[in-house]
């Protein structure tokens, strides 16, 4: 039986990952949510307005009455400055496995932010709620993303051949990483 917390806050070395505000949309907007090289492999396009960002908050921060939603800000501890999200984009309840997604806005690409912000995840979803599986992909042409799930103590798996349409039409590739409970070190 899992053991849903939905999103708490979560605190590492440099960060402070919690739920997000409707306050936070023009960081969000400013940081990643509208910038075209960091949506570029993601499934969504940049959000062209702070107002569709603040409708995403509202349709984000209303799931949070459900404690099955998991989708934190990645904020800096010591200045709460907004600069990424992390999130559990599918979970199965009977085999006990999760999905994580991520972004970060590029003035901090290459910090090991985002591999501080992952490990916590992987930590606390495994550890607290009970998964028994956790696992991302990233489209081939974003080996960056790979580097930092297996920082993150993920482990390569495979490639999911043409399993996306890109936004450009193509078919995309996608590496497949993941970390059991046998694997975590409490």
């Amino acid at each position: 039986m899992l053991n849903h917390t939905g999103t708490v806050t979560i605190k590492t070395d440099r960060l402070l990952l919690r739920r997000f505000t409707i306050e936070d949309s023009e960081d969000m907007f400013n940081s990643w949510a509208n910038d075209e090289e960091v949506c570029k492999y993601l499934t969504w396009s940049p959000h062209g307005t702070v107002e569709n960002t603040k409708e995403l908050l509202t349709n984000w921060v209303n799931a949070y009455e459900n404690n099955r939603a998991y989708n934190w800000v990645i904020a800096l501890k010591e200045t709460n400055k907004v600069i990424g999200s992390i999130s559990v984009v599918s979970m199965n309840d009977k085999n006990k496995h999760c999905e994580i997604g991520y972004c970060l806005g590029k003035e901090y690409w290459n910090k090991g932010i985002m591999t501080e912000a992952l490990k916590a995840i992987i930590k606390h979803m495994i550890l607290v709620v009970g998964m028994n599986r956790v696992q991302a992909k990233h489209d081939i042409q974003n080996p960056a993303s790979g580097r930092v799930m297996e920082k993150s103590g993920m482990i390569y798996e495979g490639t999911l051949r043409q399993y996306v349409i890109r936004k450009d039409g193509t078919y995309g590739d996608m590496n497949v990483y993941a970390i059991l409970k046998r694997d975590i070190r409490p």
